[in-house]
């Protein structure tokens, strides 16, 4: 006995309800998609006004910043980073700018010194003894120029040292000693008298160090008052280890301590410019150097005596 059921229907029910689930789940794909898409865009424009800001920056237009509060949190710390990026390159941007302008300055006066004295001695026929005068002169300046380049050279190598060309036990009174010995000659002509003391030990470059005490050395005995004493003192402690150098001269005035390590300063800007006189740049080559062994070189002011100390951390 055979039985048959007729399930035509039951087929094109199921076949209708494959096209509406491929329809929902296209409709759902498509769905999924564009709402996907939205909240990406919405999610990514943080960035992108991150990128247009960025794009927006030149030399010119360094003071765009990233808006660290209008975006959200998970991107506050990738903003500020950008922000303190920009922060370091728009100071050594302004310090290299600064450098610039200061060094054209600089080099102005004792260029316009050669040309004038070359000319001069052009402009007509001269003795043997007159053209010797004039080459001394030229002779003079030139030295003046070569030493500033050579100090800029050696400024500019030491503010952009990763590490240490060599790294010895430095000890800071035997140094000390040794820059005074070069010093004396100079001294005994205003009647000075150095004296150095205490004891201290750091590691770092020795050929940097001794330039870092010769410049302080030098200013003081340059600034310090006829028949007094210049006094150099190491002391070492559990952190630190400092060298500090007095002598008695005019105050320095508390607001033209902070630019005394800025480049081409002079402490009395306003004198004729003689032959022992610098070019501004001793004080910010000890600074640098002072860095790049992590210290720090500090000056202190008053009642007629001047101190200006050589920190060296031993941490």
């Amino acid at each position: 006995m055979i039985a048959a059921i007729d399930t035509s229907h039951h087929r094109h029910f199921l076949d209708a309800l494959t096209v509406k689930i491929a329809g929902y789940v296209l409709f759902s794909v498509i769905v999924g998609t564009l709402l996907g898409w939205l909240a990406s865009r919405g999610g990514l424009k943080p960035l992108t006004a991150m990128k247009a800001r960025a794009e927006s920056l030149s030399a010119h237009r360094l003071g765009e910043r990233m808006p660290v509060e209008s975006v959200p949190k998970e991107m506050r710390e990738l903003a500020q980073s950008l922000n303190d990026m920009l922060d370091r390159l728009q100071r050594d941007f302004d310090r290299l700018s600064a450098f610039s302008s200061d060094l054209a300055h600089e080099m102005r006066t004792p260029v316009s010194n050669l040309l004038t004295a070359a000319q001069v001695t052009l402009a007509q026929s001269r003795s043997s003894a007159d053209y010797r005068n004039s080459l001394a002169t030229l002779s003079e300046e030139l030295q003046r120029l070569a030493r500033t380049i050579s100090d800029m050279l050696f400024l500019a190598k030491t503010e952009n040292l990763h590490a240490l060309p060599s790294r010895d036990h430095v000890d800071l009174v035997t140094e000390s000693s040794a820059v005074v010995e070069f010093y004396e000659a100079i001294a005994s002509e205003k009647g000075l008298t150095i004296k150095v003391s205490g004891e201290g030990a750091v590691s770092g470059d020795r050929l940097m160090i001794r330039r870092a005490i010769s410049n302080l050395l030098s200013n003081a005995v340059r600034h310090a008052r006829p028949k007094t004493t210049v006094s150099i003192r190491v002391e070492a402690s559990n952190e630190l280890v400092r060298l500090a150098l007095t002598n008695s001269g005019d105050e320095i005035a508390s607001a033209a301590q902070a630019a005394l390590f800025d480049r081409f300063v002079r402490l009395s800007p306003g004198r004729s410019r003689g032959e022992e006189d610098g070019v501004g740049l001793g004080l910010p080559i000890t600074k640098a150097i002072m860095r790049a062994h992590k210290g720090d070189v500090k000056v202190r002011s008053g009642a007629g005596v001047n101190t200006f100390s050589l920190e060296f951390s031993i941490r």
